[in-house]
C-alpha cells in the first residue's frame, strides 16, 4: 500500500470506512442492553469509545503493516492514514445524535433510533461509495441492498437475543 501525499486518495472521504463505522455503531447498539439510570449517556459513550478504540486500532494495524512490509512510516504518513480512518469514529457521530435528541423526537426507545440511523447511514455510505466508484444505478441498488440486509441481520440478531 503505496501511502499518497495531501489531495491524495488518502485525503478523500473512506467510503468503506464510513460503512465499516456504521456496521459497527449498529452492533454496538443491538449487543447493549442498557438499562441504567442514564442509558442514553451509557449508549452514547459506548458509540463513541468503541469507535475511537477502532479508530485506533484501524491506524496501528495499518502501520504495523506497513513496518511489517519493510517500509518505514513517517508520523505524518501515520497521521495521514489517522485522517483516511476517522469516517469510523465520524460514523459513530449521528447514531450518538439520535441517542441525545431522543427526547425531543418523542421516543422512548433511543437505542432503536440509534439502530434505524446506523443503518440508514450505513446504506447511504456504501451507495455514495459505488457512486464514486463510478457504479452504474443497477449495482448502486445491489450495494444499497446488500447493506441494508446487513444492517436487518443485526436487527434479527437484537430481536433473537431479547434486547
Amino acid at each position: 500500500m503505496e501511502l499518497s501525499e495531501k489531495g491524495g486518495d488518502r485525503d478523500r472521504t473512506d467510503y468503506a470506512g464510513a460503512v465499516y463505522g456504521s456496521l459497527l455503531a449498529a452492533s454496538v447498539i443491538a449487543a447493549s442492553d442498557v438499562h441504567a439510570p442514564h442509558a442514553r449517556l451509557s449508549i452514547i459513550v459506548l458509540l463513541v469509545v468503541t469507535g475511537l478504540v477502532f479508530w485506533l486500532a484501524h491506524v496501528y494495524a495499518h502501520v504495523a503493516g506497513e513496518r511489517e512490509a519493510g517500509k518505514t512510516v513517517s508520523w505524518q504518513q501515520a497521521r495521514s492514514i489517522g485522517r483516511h480512518e476517522w469516517s469510523i469514529v465520524e460514523a459513530a457521530v449521528l447514531p450518538a445524535l439520535a441517542v441525545l435528541i431522543s427526547p425531543w423526537l418523542g421516543t422512548t426507545d433511543e437505542a432503536w433510533l440509534a439502530l434505524c440511523v446506523a443503518i440508514t447511514q450505513q446504506v447511504v455510505w456504501a451507495t455514495l461509495g459505488a457512486r464514486r466508484a463510478g457504479a452504474s444505478r443497477p449495482q448502486m441498488a445491489v450495494e444499497a441492498a446488500v447493506n441494508l440486509a446487513l444492517g436487518l441481520l443485526i436487527v434479527v440478531a437484537k430481536v433473537a437475543v431479547g434486547h
